[in-house]
Parts: C-alpha cells; sequence; structure tokens
C-alpha cells in the first residue's frame, strides 16, 4: 500500500518547500506556523502523536505539500496520508481505520455511508468540508491546433463517440480560422476506478446530458470507446505520445498539452484555480444537510461569466466527536492547517488547487474548532 508521510524521502518540489518552511517559521517558538496557528488558535508545538488517514489521490500532492509545512509546526505529530482512492478512504474512515479521510465525493446514504459515518462518529453527524478544488482539464494533441473551444455538446459527443473527426462542424463553428485536421479523434479515459471520471461524467451528465447517457460512472464504460490510461499519469502519457487525442485529466498535470476552453453562457472558459473555484460561489449545498455538512451540488451547467465548470471538489470527512482527546486535538490541528492560509497557498503552489475563498475558510475553521472528545 503507498502511504504518503512526512518521514518518507521528499521529492524536489515539496523539498523546497521545507527548507523555504523552514527559513520562515522554522524557530517559532510555540509552534503557532505564523497564519496557520494564529488564525485557527491551535498551538501547534504542543501536539504530540501519530495520525492516520487516507483516500482520494486526486489529494497527494496537496496532502505532501502539507504534511511537509505541519511538520515545521508540529514537529511531534507523525501523519500518514494513504492515497488509496476515495472509496477506500471512505470505507476506512467508517470502520475507524483512518481518523479522517479525502473524498472526491460526498456521503451519501444510497449504501449506507452516512448513517454508518453517523455511528462511528459517536452519534453525531460527521464533518464534510470541501478542502482541495481543481480544474479538470480537457487536454488534447492536435498538430497545428493551439487554441481549442469547445461547446458542452462538442465534449460529451467526442467522449461519447459520436463526434469521430476533428474538422466535425459541431467543433470547427466554435473555432473559426483555426487548422483543423481532417483526422479521426481518439478520445483517451481512465481505465482504472477514478474520482476523476466521476466528476468529469458528472459534468457531461449535467451539461449534455441528451448526448452522453452512460450517466454518473467511476469507471469509464466500455461501450463508449476509445483508448485507455491508467490513472490520471497514464492518460496524460497517452495523449502526449500520440497525435489527434483528447483526454481529461487534472490541470495542474496536464504539463505542456493543449487545454480547452469550455462553453459557459456566450464564452468559452480556459481552466484555472481562480475560475474553478468560482463554482462554488455559485453552486447550492446539497439540501438537508447539518452545518457542519458543506457538500456541494455543483452548478455545471452555469452560465455565469468567468466560471470554468469542469472540477474536481474534493472533501475531508472527519466527526465531530472522537473517543479520546488526543485524537480531536490531532484531527483538529491538522484540519486547521489545511485549510489556513499559510496551507491553501501550499495547495496551490504544488498541486495546483483552488484556494479556498475568505468566507468559506471561516465557515470551515468553525467546523474545525468545535472537534471534541466524546468522554
Amino acid at each position: 500500500m503507498n502511504r504518503t508521510s512526512f518521514r518518507r524521502a521528499l521529492v524536489p518540489g515539496v523539498a523546497a518547500l521545507a527548507l523555504l518552511l523552514t527559513a520562515c517559521g522554522g524557530d517559532d517558538d510555540n509552534g503557532s506556523g505564523g497564519n496557520g496557528g494564529e488564525a485557527s488558535g491551535v498551538d501547534y508545538g504542543t501536539l504530540e502523536g501519530e495520525l492516520i488517514a487516507g483516500g482520494a489521490s486526486s489529494q497527494e500532492s496537496a496532502q505532501n505539500a502539507w504534511l511537509v509545512g505541519f511538520q515545521e509546526v508540529a514537529p511531534n505529530v507523525a501523519v500518514t496520508y494513504e492515497p488509496v482512492g476515495s472509496g477506500d478512504g471512505r470505507t476506512n474512515f467508517i470502520n475507524g481505520g483512518y481518523a479522517f479521510a479525502g473524498s472526491d465525493a460526498y456521503l451519501t446514504d444510497d449504501e449506507g455511508e452516512l448513517s454508518d459515518a453517523t455511528e462511528r462518529c459517536a452519534g453525531t453527524d460527521p464533518i464534510e468540508i470541501p478542502n482541495y478544488v481543481s480544474p479538470i482539464a480537457v487536454i488534447f494533441n492536435v498538430p497545428g491546433v493551439d487554441e481549442l473551444n469547445l461547446t458542452p455538446e462538442a465534449v460529451a459527443g467526442i467522449f461519447a463517440g459520436e463526434i469521430t473527426s476533428w474538422n466535425d462542424p459541431a467543433i470547427a463553428e466554435s473555432n473559426e480560422g483555426a487548422n483543423l485536421p481532417d483526422a479521426d479523434i481518439t478520445p483517451v479515459h481512465r481505465s482504472d476506478e477514478s474520482g476523476t471520471t466521476e466528476n468529469f461524467t458528472d459534468y457531461l451528465d449535467a451539461a449534455a446530458g441528451d448526448v452522453w447517457t452512460a450517466g454518473v460512472v467511476e469507471t469509464w464504460p466500455t461501450d463508449a470507446g476509445g483508448e485507455a490510461g491508467n490513472g490520471t499519469s497514464g492518460v496524460v502519457q497517452v495523449v502526449t505520445e500520440n497525435e489527434n487525442t483528447i483526454g481529461y485529466a487534472d490541470a495542474s498535470q496536464a504539463g505542456g498539452l493543449g487545454q480547452a476552453n469550455i462553453g459557459v453562457g456566450d464564452e468559452f472558459v480556459p481552466p484555472s484555480a481562480d475560475a474553478a473555484a468560482k463554482i462554488l460561489e455559485v453552486s447550492p449545498r446539497v439540501e438537508g444537510r447539518p452545518d457542519v455538512d458543506l457538500a456541494v451540488d455543483l452548478d455545471h451547467t452555469t452560465a455565469e461569466a468567468g466560471v470554468y465548470p469542469i472540477v474536481l471538489t474534493s472533501y475531508l470527512l472527519a466527526c465531530q466527536q472522537y473517543e479520546d482527546q488526543a485524537t480531536a486535538d490531532l484531527v483538529k490541528g491538522y484540519l486547521s492547517y489545511v485549510v489556513s492560509d499559510e496551507g491553501q497557498e501550499l495547495a496551490a503552489a504544488e498541486a495546483g488547487a483552488a484556494p479556498l475563498s475568505d468566507s468559506l475558510q471561516e465557515e470551515i475553521q468553525g467546523i474545525i474548532d468545535g472537534i471534541s472528545a466524546s468522554s
């Protein structure tokens, strides 16, 4: 099983962050960690113990950065994050194996998850807070095409296998003057069960459900055709190595590939952290949820200017009450760091995440502050 922990060897970018954080805040006597500690009221330097969590692999790069930053402010805490995927993360949180979990989908009672999580959390409603927002880019490799505009219907038609040529009128009419080749389109999808696939097909289903008829799925439907790559890196590799291909991937990992502008209202919006973050501001909360549950029904059909509509919103799942005070303090401390200004800036720098808005940060921190022990 892969584990992400601050005790492992650091990748170059994160190692540089560690040096930067040490230079800026490593000599803080109380371990408050600057803005993070002051904002949350957590005295990180007094925390001791071990915290094991895991879940969404989409958060792995961000978690790497958070673990390094948290080590600087809380040197006596050992935190491990296992990027096992959203489904296993939710399962391990519910059965008590993880103190908290990362998930690309909020809890529902379709399979009893919400009820089971409530039971795991000493009968209190589980906490669900968005902590990682990133645009899912529609990446492409088409010789002679540097910029590409795609309507929702065109995106759905391509991945459903109904639009098969790059100079199809459904593409050409949105790309006047572009040198679109008379060549077959090869769509590329994930071969593994994926939160990214679930979020991407959620967009297709909402924005062009009459074209994309496979619904919202974590595993790509076999009858949709196309090529497959394992994980985000696999999709990016297939698109990079093969011309006239198109795929979907976390924008932070798209490298030098083309990234399509997606039709929203009367404009075409490129993927960016700021444009992705705006979708949280225009989307409604899931109805009937308690105050500690900030699950959002993303409005993929918004016509609001400047909003990028294909995003991955990942959550942290935690309890309001834990069996012992030590665990409650560790979870409160780590989650406070993640949503702090410092934590959000690290995720933006290392993983291309969209920083949470000030108002959402404040609301989330108020929820985290309520974490306590049941006895």
